[in-house]
């Protein structure tokens, strides 16, 4: 029986970064979480321990911290995790492969008597961005996204007209609560993108989507963002989303002598129903790598 290594990567994760950009009294901001991990011809490493071809984790972390330096700042976040994958893949001889995901976390400035503060920041709440670059064998991909995007429509929202069996207790609605913390991951076809500009679009769009969509399911919600999102950005390939349903149950106030018309809810974290699905285009190059290792989605 042969026994061999298979895939495998290495890096070092979760690498916090802020950089302060002075060049003027007013400061500018970027916060982010930068996770490294390299692939490439590493057996000598796990089979007899020759680290001749193994660059410090250490290393990969000092060089974030340096490139966001040298270059003038991180700028877009999937400017940045490019030129790391490209850096590492073109700098090191046993290095033929890259993955670099980097989260972003936003500030906005404190509101004064005059005006936006200079340099005070307060964390924006919200949905926090996402980029995962993959380089290998001379090709690039580029997933970005958000995670934890929270929505709520108190009403355009119906669930009926399910099957039945002898375990179904849930009541048909023809109004009700939707509310879900929305994950969307993106696979763009090509790399000359605005890329905050796009971002900011497609945001736009999904919550758009999510407030005019009348709703009969969750899944239903979930197509309607995905398809505009489509039509509007010839340049995404695929979008990816995973959506649980957050549970609000109406309060039996009966036994108190209070009707109950819809306004008094019952807000549940668990059990809830997770929707997950794919939106893509007929035509979609193929994925190549881009979705390897991007992880809580189909």
């Amino acid at each position: 029986m042969g026994i061999r290594l298979g895939d495998n990567q290495y890096g070092k994760a979760e690498v916090r970064l802020v950089r302060i950009n002075r060049e003027t009294d007013v400061h500018q901001i970027k916060d982010v979480n930068v996770s490294s991990q390299l692939r490439g011809d590493f057996e000598p490493v796990h089979s007899a321990g020759d680290n001749s071809p193994c660059i410090p984790t250490d290393t990969q972390k000092n060089t974030v911290y340096a490139l966001a330096k040298e270059n003038g700042g991180v700028g877009a976040i999937e400017d940045f995790a490019l030129l790391l994958a490209r850096h590492f893949v073109s700098g090191f001889e046993h290095v033929n492969g890259a993955r670099q995901e980097v989260e972003e976390y936003s500030w906005d400035r404190i509101p004064t008597q005059d005006g936006p503060h200079d340099h005070s920041f307060v964390r924006r709440g919200g949905e926090t961005r996402t980029t995962v670059v993959t380089k290998e064998h001379g090709e690039e991909w580029v997933v970005s996204g958000f995670t934890g995007l929270t929505v709520l429509k108190s009403t355009g929202s119906e669930f009926h007209g399910y099957p039945k069996t002898r375990y179904t207790t849930l009541p048909e609605v023809t109004d009700r609560i939707l509310a879900t913390d929305v994950s969307a991951r993106w696979r763009y076809t090509s790399h000359d993108i605005d890329w905050d500009k796009t971002y900011e679009s497609v945001k736009a769009i999904m919550l758009e989507q999510f407030a005019n969509t009348h709703s009969y399911a969750l899944q239903q919600t979930l197509y309607a963002m995905g398809q505009a999102v489509l039509e509007a950005h010839p340049e995404i390939a695929e979008i990816k989303f995973s959506m649980p349903n957050n549970h609000h149950f109406l309060v039996d106030l009966s036994p108190f002598g209070l009707d109950n018309p819809n306004e008094v809810f019952f807000a549940a974290d668990r059990p809830y129903g997770l929707i997950e699905a794919t939106v893509e285009r007929d035509d979609a190059p193929e994925a190549g790598r881009a979705w390897d290792t991007v992880p809580k989605f189909v």
